[in-house]
């Protein structure tokens, strides 16, 4: 199994102690987190993008240049890109650019979003937000694989003249994820262009998302896509990640803030069934416990997800040198376990995108083959040796 560090950036005060950093703090601290992860050896690092609530993460392209700068290796991803509300072109752009300035480590990550407001704040109708989503995606897949563009459709004004974005991405297309939580929609959408997809597994029953991935799945197959590309991403519970020596302990020290936090949440259809600490750890997808507790949830998870990347969120309400050391924990002392246990093909042998940030610009002396390219002409010659209803 792979391993991805969350953050979508909230703000917020502690609520036992009342203590908040300030914005500039915690913007750096997202930074830092990504610099250590990369030392730590966490495969991959995500921010993510909101444009209400209390969340800080309204330019995600931003924080993610930054990090480009501080680190060398570990994969970028967002989490999830709000495509249904942005512009296509200037996503081609944005994205691209970061993926130059990163040497081919972004992956994208997108998604309709879960916060209603932000469609109002974009002049949108919050009815449309799939037709958006759906539309928008197939633009951006085109200006990133193609050059001279011509298009037209329903949400934005028509390309009448052929469009090249600039830059283009570092060695082709970025691999692109698809992020779902609680429709059928986005899983059918990323198994209609055979793309992976990430289950938010956030506040909800694992039942729940289950009849997600199995829709991915079936869909997938239905479209006679190569199943050797059919990565799925795992979320870990909206109240992060906390480990400690023993579960008790764990929940002894973390159980009032995440009580308190739940408690003070209230947006009617998106709050957690898990409202106390000791129903969150026994049934809930938070991973917190002691490492032998968090490894064999993680595993009980992958027994019935099948998930290839372990996506982790920290307690961004407690203390930095609190949040780092759980994050060396976790790397220390849970993901050799749950590697060992659950191997996979993602950013390894078999997998096109492995090589994709050592890899040159497409023509260049040493580059590697482009990875979408190879990734299409997999599908299509799967789909060729294989007889599909669609």
């Amino acid at each position: 199994m792979r391993f991805q560090v969350l953050d979508i950036i909230p703000h917020l005060k502690n609520p036992v102690t009342g203590e908040i950093v300030s914005t500039a703090d915690r913007l750096n601290q997202v930074v830092e987190t990504a610099r250590r992860a990369e030392e730590l050896g966490y495969d991959s690092f995500s921010v993510g993008e909101r444009h209400a609530g209390e969340f800080i993460s309204s330019s995600p392209t931003t924080v993610l240049a930054a990090i480009a700068a501080v680190t060398s290796g570990i994969r970028l991803q967002s989490g999830v890109t709000v495509l249904s509300v942005l512009d296509p072109v200037r996503v081609a752009e944005d994205y691209a650019t970061i993926d130059q300035l990163s040497r081919g480590r972004l992956e994208l990550v997108i998604g309709k979003g879960n916060e209603v407001l932000q469609y109002p704040l974009f002049g949108l109708d919050l009815a449309d937000q799939w037709e958006l989503l759906a539309e928008k995606y197939g633009l951006l897949r085109r200006l990133w694989t193609e050059e001279n563009v011509t298009w037209s459709g329903r949400f934005r004004p028509a390309l009448t003249e052929p469009t090249t974005t600039t830059p283009r991405p570092f060695a082709g297309a970025p691999r692109v994820w698809h992020g779902s939580a609680t429709s059928l929609t986005s899983a059918a959408l990323a198994a209609q262009w055979g793309d992976p997809l990430f289950t938010a597994n956030a506040i909800q029953p694992r039942e729940n998302y289950k009849v997600l991935i199995d829709h991915y799945r079936e869909e997938y197959e239905r479209h006679g896509h190569d199943p050797r590309h059919q990565y799925l991403g795992s979320g870990s519970g909206a109240g992060g990640v906390f480990i400690a020596d023993t579960t008790q302990e764990a929940k002894r020290q973390f159980g009032p803030v995440y009580e308190a936090l739940t408690t003070g949440r209230n947006v009617p259809g998106n709050n957690s069934p898990y409202r106390d600490i000791d129903h969150a750890v026994a049934e809930g997808p938070a991973l917190v416990g002691s490492p032998e507790q968090v490894i064999d949830k993680i595993l009980s998870y992958h027994s019935l997800y099948g998930h290839d990347l372990q996506s982790i969120s920290l307690p961004t309400t407690l203390p930095f040198d609190q949040q780092l050391e759980i994050l060396e924990r976790f790397a220390l002392e849970v993901i050799p376990g749950v590697r060992a246990a659950a191997p996979t093909t993602l950013w390894g042998s078999g997998d096109p995108y492995a090589g994709r940030p050592e890899s040159g610009p497409a023509g260049t002396t040493g580059a590697e083959p482009d990875a979408a390219a190879r990734v299409a002409a997999d599908h299509n010659t799967h789909r060729s040796s294989h007889v599909y209803t669609h």
